[in-house]
């Protein structure tokens, strides 16, 4: 596996193991367009943007798309108004990477970060997201 596919599954589950039991931000269900810039500080490296649609609901508020061979444990996860913070440990068969996430919502709009170090590199993630209809 490349290290930019490796960034990029990394950051896809961490973000995408986000969802929570509890009350939860407030935003209009249906059917998202989330992109995500990651850059990697220190090396000049940005990946494009990566873009994709999933269907998000009350009970699923963060995007879910899994990557093969990765197992992440999510904690310290709180809600606070329309903003959502974690803190989260990935495990692969290169080792550990661990990383804290910081996300508001608002109806129809989503904004945030994710920063993830581990296995000897680091990356930031700046995460949008806006509602475009209902799900499909």
């Amino acid at each position: 596996m490349t290290k930019t596919s490796l960034f990029t599954a990394v950051w896809l589950i961490c973000i995408c193991s986000a969802a929570f039991a509890g009350s939860g931000p407030e935003f209009r269900e249906g059917q998202w367009e989330i992109t995500v810039e990651v850059e990697m500080p220190g090396t000049g490296m940005k990946l494009p943007p990566n873009s994709y649609k999933q269907c998000m609901t009350q009970d699923t508020p963060v995007p879910i798309k899994y990557a093969p061979g990765q197992t992440c444990e999510m904690k310290d996860m709180k809600t606070k108004g329309n903003t959502m913070t974690w803190t989260l440990e990935c495990t692969n068969q290169g080792g550990t990477m661990t990383g804290r996430g910081e996300m508001t919502y608002q109806k129809e709009s989503m904004q945030g970060t994710m920063s993830m170090e581990g296995q000897g590199m680091q990356m930031n993630s700046k995460i949008s997201g806006r509602r475009i209809g209902p799900c499909q």
